[in-house]
């Protein structure tokens, strides 16, 4: 068995949500990580992911050159020839992850994840219903700690509150938002509301947040200073999330505590929709009608299972990645 001392690479085009699912998988994996972004300029933008990468981008002396890693997680279309290039260049040598659906066709890559509703299908796609992220156990435990310490002079049950915005599908308006504050009041009793707003969330809904929250026993993370997120969802007893955002619920889903989803209008038979429904059959969530339910259920973690599947695939070529 190979210990390989090469850091994994992590290639992406630098959106957020695409370096938290390479560095989560990464993270679950305990290996020693490298990200690195890419902005193709055109033609290539526009030949990604089917084309090749511009001359000098991979090989000797290049920006991705030798040693080469053994294994390489890509996200996204732009990433997507990259991995490709370097594959083809090292013989093989790179063991390639795709996650999310390269539009390559799976004999491009030696692992793909994809979200469930993906199209993808091939002996290497390995599908999930939730994504993954960075809210693995040690995380949750250090921020988690600090929290605690920060919190403790409010009152509990701790209620994290989790607001997205308006998408194409969801009519999510300031009335809708102002049903779920008042839901939300009525839910928590003499608890702390930990209100945070997603990068989606209309600068007018963060501002009725802002006022809510200043009125009441409630703290807001609305963007700005250091991000407490991690930490509250260790500290929370129970989780209200908006039905918009389908990584959020994703990721509360992987506590193993209540989640509880709150469902503006409009997306009746869409992909959201869908999700919903096989989130909740997994027993995580249950639809936010005012109340705060307690039970129990098996995570829903995806990067784990993400992470478990391509240690074995390494451990077919022989590999094993180099902790952290």
């Amino acid at each position: 068995m190979e210990i390989s001392p090469a850091p994994v690479w992590l290639i992406t085009n630098g959106a957020t949500g695409s370096d938290v699912q390479a560095r989560g998988v990464a993270e679950a994996l305990g290996a020693r990580h490298e990200l690195f972004h890419v902005t193709p300029k055109a033609p290539w933008r526009w030949l990604a992911p089917w084309g090749p990468v511009a001359p000098g981008e991979v090989g000797d002396g290049a920006r991705f050159s030798p040693p080469w890693p053994k294994l390489l997680i890509s996200v996204g279309r732009q990433a997507a020839p990259y991995a490709r290039a370097i594959r083809t260049v090292s013989d093989g040598h790179v063991f390639t992850v795709a996650l999310q659906d390269p539009k390559t066709g799976p004999k491009a890559f030696d692992f793909i994840w994809a979200p469930e509703h993906d199209p993808v299908r091939g002996p290497n796609v390995l599908k999930t219903l939730t994504s993954p992220h960075r809210l693995n156990a040690a995380r949750l435990a250090e921020e988690g700690a600090r929290a605690e310490a920060d919190l403790a002079a409010l009152p509990r049950p701790f209620v994290l509150l989790m607001v997205g915005g308006p998408n194409g599908v969801y009519r999510f308006d300031e009335a809708e938002l102002d049903r779920l504050l008042t839901l939300t009041d009525k839910a928590a009793g003499g608890g702390t509301v930990l209100a945070t707003a997603s990068r989606r969330t209309p600068p007018a809904f963060t501002e009725r947040l802002r006022r809510w929250a200043s009125a009441r026993t409630a703290r807001l993370y609305d963007g700005s200073g250091p991000n407490p997120y991690a930490g509250w969802v260790a500290a929370a007893d129970s989780i209200i999330v908006t039905a918009d955002s389908v990584n959020m619920a994703g990721e509360a889903a992987s506590t193993g505590k209540p989640v509880h989803v709150f469902h503006p209008p409009g997306a009746e038979g869409s992909k959201f929709d869908r999700y919903h429904q096989a989130l909740a059959a997994t027993g995580a969530t249950r639809p936010f009608e005012g109340r705060l339910d307690a039970w129990t259920y098996a995570p829903v973690d995806a990067t784990t299972y993400i992470a478990d599947a391509l240690r074995r695939r390494l451990a077919e070529r022989g590999v094993v990645l180099n902790a952290e």
